[in-house]
């Protein structure tokens, strides 16, 4: 057995959001912690796992609360790096009328890409069951070298890794790194969580099955989930293809955090199953109460601090798909 059921390495940083109007028009905005790989590590606590999180923050008034926070919601935060010079990355998010989001990023340069291949703690590394990345570590050179040698170490360990692109064009200089990047998780994961619109930016294909089958020719992924917003959910397991519809709720506030809400609960599932002899049953299991957590968190300012618990989802799942 080994001391964390999943490490994650990635951004951890402030999401500004919209909360309302000030008196003189103006708008209002609240900073909430995120970042994609913490807000998985923090739905998985909540369910009962043990995380530990690996990046950096700078020693600044919002670095100091955020390694405040991790500790609050119980995520390790021994290889948490504070950086004495460089601030910690802040991103302002405007909720669109459609619902989705625009973001503004203040990382230029933020301490998340600081982080150096020997501030690693290769241990914690090995420590993990899952090792969980995405593509915003490997958006400047140094963090992208750290990443590939944790990926190196944890799959040398026998840890599962698990790999969701989390795709912002604004924090790239070309696509084409973005796709590098993408296809380099792609071509070391066993788990992949994806979106619909990451699916067809990738591989060129409207439809999301031809998508899927095209990345599943060229890099052989066991287990491939992909999110469809407001369409639902799939897995994608051998031969095998699951679906399940979606919670929708008429309270929906944000999106934040509802994508890695879901792809924590896929994690959660395979910790309890594993990865081999996943059967439709399980797939949609899974699923289903992926679906439900995620739209649980559209309600919710924020994502980090305000994940549901089993009982909240599994009752979700009992009430029925319309809230």
């Amino acid at each position: 057995m080994k001391k964390f059921d999943v490490v994650a390495l990635g951004e951890l940083l402030i999401d500004f959001t919209e909360n309302g109007i000030s008196a003189q028009g103006n708008p209002v905005y609240e900073a909430n912690p995120g970042g994609a790989p913490c807000n998985v590590l923090a739905m998985l606590n909540k369910l009962g796992r043990k995380t530990a999180f690996i990046g950096k923050v700078g020693r600044d008034i919002f670095g100091n609360r955020l390694k405040a926070v991790l500790d609050e919601v119980g995520i390790d935060t021994s290889n948490l790096v504070m950086d004495e010079d460089v601030r910690t990355t802040l991103a302002f998010v405007e909720t669109l009328q459609d619902g989705d989001r625009d973001f503004s990023f203040y990382r230029n340069p933020g301490a998340d890409m600081m982080l150096k291949e020997e501030e690693l703690q290769e241990e914690l590394i090995r420590s993990g069951e899952i090792f969980h990345f995405g593509t915003l570590s490997m958006t400047h050179e140094e963090v992208g070298r750290a990443t590939r040698k944790a990926v190196a170490v944890a799959k040398e360990s026998g840890a599962l890794i698990s790999f969701d692109p989390n795709l912002r064009p604004p924090l790239w200089k070309s696509l084409e790194d973005a796709k590098k990047a993408a296809a380099y998780g792609f071509s070391v994961c066993d788990i992949l969580k994806i979106s619909d619109n990451e699916i067809q930016w990738f591989t060129g294909e409207e439809d999301f099955d031809a998508g899927i089958g095209k990345l599943q020719e060229q890099y052989h992924i066991p287990l491939v989930m992909l999110s469809m917003g407001r369409n639902g959910s799939r897995a994608y397991y051998g031969n095998l293809r699951a679906e399940a519809a979606p919670f929708l709720q008429e309270a929906t506030v944000e999106t934040t955090g509802a994508g890695d809400t879901f792809g924590a609960c896929c994690l959660y599932h395979v910790l309890r199953y594993g990865l081999n002899d996943l059967n439709e049953d399980k797939l949609t299991e899974m699923l289903t109460f992926a679906n439900a957590a995620a739209s649980i968190v559209t309600t919710r300012k924020g994502a980090l601090r305000v994940m549901p618990g089993a009982d909240e989802v599994e009752a979700l799942v009992k009430r029925g798909r319309i809230v």
